[in-house]
């Protein structure tokens, strides 16, 4: 990498998570399967995992029109699956029940090019999620992945949800850093674009099956300084 580069002055990689880090598809079907099945329900276990998904972006939105106070995303994942249940025929579940389904999220598997990647690119960076999921989310699933963070970011600090410029400042912040001297990578162009504007470094990874087989992004949409076909390339094009 050239030294003049602007990426050559990137001190810090902030990463989204959910689809970027975490195959949740597959995760959450697997979980809500155990969590439902021994119950006599039987499902389209894909099919609930997508439609839970479905409700994540209405949900916050809530929060960043300013139409709710700032709620941690376990307390609008648990508002989210209540929603969702009648459109599956489930009724009657127990609190015990809902509540072991709803930390589902906390028991996500990291797709495989992440724990190796981060381990390389740990070597050069600080590194730490800036993810919409709450701090007690994002602690378990790096301690289920061994994810070596150094710090945990995103939402809970910033008290908003992105693509709010409040929530990449404040990782910034943090770290004491100025946005230029920190990236963002996700597998999701709105949130680049997003990070961008508030003048950090991008980089895309193309998470092709996020959504199902071919339905994820194969490439960003937006300019970006770095795109990789997973973790492993993106450690390549850093250096690291």
């Amino acid at each position: 990498m050239p030294a003049d580069s602007p990426v050559a002055q990137v001190e810090a990689l902030f990463f989204d998570v959910f689809g970027t880090l975490m195959n949740w598809r597959d995760s959450v079907a697997r979980e809500a399967e155990r969590a439902l099945a021994p119950l006599g329900h039987k499902l389209d276990w894909l099919g609930f995992a997508d439609a839970w998904r479905g409700e994540y972006q209405p949900g916050m939105e809530e929060v960043r029109s300013g139409r709710i106070p700032f709620s941690k995303l376990d307390v609008l994942h648990r508002r989210n699956l209540e929603r969702i249940l009648p459109r599956f025929g489930l009724t009657g579940l127990s609190d015990d029940v809902l509540r072991d389904l709803n930390l589902a999220w906390h028991r996500l598997d990291a797709w495989p090019d992440v724990p190796p990647g981060l381990v390389r690119l740990k070597r050069k960076f600080k590194l730490a999620p800036c993810s919409n999921g709450n701090i007690a989310l994002m602690v378990d699933l790096a301690r289920r992945n061994s994810l070596p963070w150094d710090a945990i970011l995103g939402s809970e600090i910033a008290g908003d949800y992105k693509p709010k410029p409040r929530v990449y400042f404040a990782a910034c912040e943090a770290l004491g850093l100025p946005p230029e001297r920190c990236m963002m990578v996700a597998a999701h162009s709105r949130d680049l674009a997003a990070a961008s504007k508030c003048g950090l470094r991008t980089a895309h990874i193309a998470r092709v099956n996020e959504y199902g087989p071919g339905t994820g992004e194969k490439a960003p949409t937006v300019p970006v300084d770095i795109a990789g076909s997973d973790l492993m390339d993106v450690a390549d094009k850093l250096g690291a």
